[in-house]
């Protein structure tokens, strides 16, 4: 029942990440102000066509994200150090969550070969799925999708959104795993429902959401390790406290569109349990997940279960894409601090 709480939260984070005040972000600002005081863009009785409105994107993207090295301080730095240094990070939140967390490991003398093959093949069709919703993102972005998606409703997207992704995942994991046609179908149209959704971040750097999937896979690796190599079932009682926790986050991500924007220290309270939160909940949430693999597959090879590593996965891509999210509203607001 986690995921179902999971999606409405990742689904807001798009919107808001998309929605931004002008303060942020100046490509944000284009969709913010009132259409009539864009006189450079829009005149009151005419509407752009979409291939105008892509340029006008495009060119504010470059003007604001692609900026010459030598205007750029970030641009400058040595690409060698950048990469030992993200090598040591990653490296070095393993260990130190390794040895925090997993002081106990397995008494059964290591992993069965039927977990291990189950796990890689959950982290397999995982990473696959990621990969459907990059590419596909970045396909319906150069395609003009990201301006309709922003220009609409903000509750119409979120309705329509929720109604996509809860039914092609439910309608997913419900499909018998012998089923592949219909199985893989549904599992390819929930991976488009979230690459329609988190099209606007392609506005974004590239450089500040490589980075953001690169600390997204470091962070879920460690955990992802702590996990497999654990005392057997030992964080499966999570799955209580982070469904809370996930409601608590949740709410303080819908808390923007009911609390008054005078409310300003209510309204930073809520964006830190949104993103620092979010983080340490869709954490747990990976260790509960990877544990839950484990014991699909001590369950499927007694018999009792069927072995599904798509189900799996969707779970595990859910991890994700929350996290990514957050790590790029992260990255991004410590670039703007520096500026």
């Amino acid at each position: 029942m986690a995921f179902i709480l999971r999606r409405p939260f990742a689904i807001t984070a798009t919107l808001r990440q998309a929605s931004k005040p002008a303060q942020s972000l100046s490509i944000r600002a284009f969709h913010n102000t009132p259409l009539k005081q864009q006189k450079s863009f829009f005149t009151p009785k005419t509407t752009p066509s979409l291939s105008k409105s892509q340029s006008i994107f495009r060119g504010t993207f470059r003007r604001n994200y692609q900026q010459p090295a030598a205007n750029n301080p970030l641009a400058q730095g040595d690409f060698r150090q950048r990469l030992l240094t993200g090598a040591a990070l990653v490296g070095g939140t393993l260990l130190a969550v390794n040895l925090i967390f997993n002081r106990e490991t397995r008494e059964d003398g290591g992993m069965p070969p039927y977990e291990r093959a189950y796990l890689n093949d959950t982290f397999m069709h995982t990473g696959l799925g990621i990969g459907i919703i990059g590419l596909a993102a970045r396909q319906l972005h150069m395609s003009g999708w990201s301006v309709r998606l922003m220009s609409a409703n903000p509750w119409l997207v979120l309705g329509m959104g929720l109604v996509g992704s809860i039914g092609t995942m439910y309608g997913c994991m419900a499909t018998d795993p012998n089923n592949y046609v219909q199985k893989y179908a549904l599992w390819g149209a929930f991976n488009i429902t979230q690459a329609l959704l988190l099209s606007p971040l392609m506005f974004l750097q590239p450089a500040l959401l490589a980075r953001a999937g690169l600390y997204t896979a470091g962070m879920m690796g460690s955990i992802a390790f702590v996990g497999a190599t654990a005392k057997q079932e030992k964080y499966l009682y999570l799955g209580g406290p982070l469904l809370a926790g996930v409601a608590v986050v949740a709410l303080s991500g819908l808390a923007p569109l009911v609390v008054p924007a005078t409310a300003a220290r209510t309204l930073m309270w809520s964006e830190n349990i949104w993103l620092y939160g979010g983080l340490a909940v869709f954490g747990g949430f990976t260790l509960y997940d990877v544990q839950k693999v484990l014991q699909h597959a001590r369950l499927a090879e007694q018999g009792v279960i069927r072995k599904d590593a798509v189900n799996e996965s969707i779970s595990l891509e859910l991890d994700f894409i929350n996290i990514f999210v957050r790590m790029v509203q992260i990255l991004g607001m410590r670039n703007q601090r520096r500026k």
